[in-house]
C-alpha cells in the first residue's frame, strides 16, 4: 500500500471477497451480491484524544479481520485497491 497513514481513530479496512455460490450451489452474479461487511484492518490511526489530551490507542491493530455496518466507512482506492476508511467505532467486532 502506498505511504497512506490514517489520522486520530480512522482505521483502513479491506472488504473480504463474499462467496459467489449458495449453499445449493446457485452462482451469484456480481450485480445482486451485497457487499461484504467483513475485512480486515490494512492500517491504523495512532488514536483518539481524550478530554484530558492523553492519547487513548485503538483496541485493533494491523492484520485484524473485523465486521462492520453495511454503510459503513468512506470507500477510496490507493494503489488500484478499493479500501474502507472509517472510524473504530464504526467496527463491530473482531473475529478471533
Amino acid at each position: 500500500m502506498a505511504k497512506f497513514r490514517p489520522l486520530h481513530d480512522r482505521v483502513v479496512v479491506k472488504r473480504l471477497d463474499s462467496e459467489e455460490k449458495t449453499k445449493g450451489g446457485i452462482i451469484i452474479p456480481d450485480t445482486a451480491k451485497e457487499k461484504p461487511q467483513e475485512g480486515e484492518v490494512v492500517s491504523v490511526g495512532p488514536g483518539a484524544r481524550g478530554e484530558d489530551g492523553k492519547l487513548i490507542p485503538l483496541d485493533v491493530k494491523k492484520g485484524d479481520r473485523v465486521l462492520f455496518g453495511k454503510w459503513s466507512g468512506t470507500e477510496v482506492k490507493i494503489d488500484g485497491q478499493d479500501l474502507l476508511i472509517m472510524k473504530e467505532s464504526d467496527i463491530m467486532g473482531v473475529i478471533a
